[in-house]
């Protein structure tokens, strides 16, 4: 037997204790009648090296953080149908949802005195939308099938996309290398994965599923699409990945390619699934708490850190929410969508991640990202809550 400190850090101890906390989080924000994601974060501040230094952001944590995410994106996915996302008025959404972020952030930045890379980068992480966090608060709310949900889920898409053209430009920036071909590859990339998956999943995978749902061994063994449904999900998340878009991308379109299948045989896809959503979603949103160090955060920067998240939630409420007011939503509906594609998550954590990486921003400009992402994700759930009011029952 090792030392207490030794067992700690063993990572069936850690990986049982994150379990442990998130699931704790899970039932503390259930019960007090708040957003999961809430409790869970707290609660990874609290484990995390922010306070008891129990949990800390390794690999390890990461992977089931991710897997946690592709779990809760392919269930979202199936509450919507492929046509439901691809509206020209959602282009419209997202592409502001990137334009003025990244317009507001960089001026920002370049108004506390950063150089062009460093500016560049913070811009950039203020461009991310984690569509994850905003579509678990909707789900739990009962509230996917909103005209409103539709719209931040379909310009969350287009965000990533959006998102990662303007990723590829900064670094390509920032290292000189920046060509229209890298852009215009990454652009062909993206779109021939989102038109040849949904093509794919709506024209031969449901067809497929159902004719699996049909056969003499799914009679005998119920859970077979269960499996075939999982296989998809994770095979979009790697092709995704492979073309330099986010897993939680494919995992949508793998669940908006097989939502609605109707199984006379095999198990119900939402039992299983939902019940793995909660418990690796439950790991997700911990993760997010354990990340974020509060102790690096000095004085000096708790300035840029407020302006920082003032222009976060400003930009994407102008952005998002003027376009979708633009284009027909109610005043309502705009600030749903607009504060709805504010939380920044763990997209602008990664790219905070690369910027350090870089060498272009510091220490302590990172942390600010981090808390900037975590004071979006905390506050959205507040804020849709009191927009939407309590959970529709006929979802419940």
């Amino acid at each position: 037997m090792g030392t207490l400190s030794e067992i700690v850090h063993l990572i069936e101890f850690q990986m049982s204790l994150l379990l442990f906390v998130a699931l704790a989080g899970y039932l503390l924000a259930s019960r007090i009648n708040q957003s999961a994601v809430i409790g869970e974060i707290l609660v990874g501040l609290v484990v995390g090296p922010s306070l008891l230094g129990l949990i800390t952001y390794t690999d390890f944590v990461a992977g089931l953080a991710q897997l946690g995410a592709v779990f809760l994106l392919f269930v979202i996915g199936t509450e919507f149908r492929l046509e439901d996302i691809a509206k020209p008025r959602y282009l419209l959404i997202g592409a502001s949802g990137v334009i003025v972020p990244f317009g507001m952030g960089y001026a920002a930045s370049a108004w506390f005195g950063f150089p062009f890379g460093g500016a560049m980068f913070i811009a950039t992480a203020l461009t991310a939308t984690s569509i994850a966090i905003t579509a678990n608060v909707l789900k739990e709310m009962g509230k996917l099938k909103t005209a409103a949900a539709r719209a931040i889920i379909g310009a969350a898409v287009i965000d990533d996309v959006l998102g990662l053209l303007v990723l590829a430009v900064t670094k390509g920036a920032a290292s000189g290398s920046v060509t229209a071909f890298s852009v215009g590859l990454v652009f062909a990339k993206s779109m021939f994965f989102l038109a040849a998956g949904g093509l794919i999943g709506h024209f031969f995978l449901r067809r497929l599923m159902a004719a699996i749902d049909r056969t003499s061994f799914t009679r005998r063994f119920r859970e077979v699409p269960f499996l075939f449904a999982a296989m998809i999900a994770f095979l979009y998340a790697m092709a995704a990945e492979l073309l330099g878009l986010s897993a939680i991308v494919g995992a949508f379109i793998a669940g908006a390619s097989l939502g609605g299948v109707v199984l006379r045989q095999g198990k119900d896809l939402h039992a299983g699934f939902d019940f793995l959503q909660i418990i690796f979603a439950s790991i997700f949103f911990v993760s997010l708490g354990i990340l974020a160090d509060v102790r690096a955060l000095e004085a000096r920067v708790l300035l840029l850190l407020l302006v920082l998240t003032v222009v976060a939630f400003a930009s994407k409420l102008l952005g998002c929410g003027g376009a979708a007011l633009l284009s027909g939503s109610s005043l309502r509906d705009s600030a749903v969508i607009g504060f709805g594609m504010a939380p920044r998550g763990e997209v602008a954590m990664i790219i905070g991640l690369i910027g350090l990486n870089a060498g272009l921003i510091g220490q302590d400009v990172y942390v600010t990202v981090i808390l900037m992402s975590l004071l979006t994700t905390i506050a959205t759930p507040l804020v849709l809550k009191g927009l939407l009011g309590r959970r529709a029952p006929e979802q419940a």
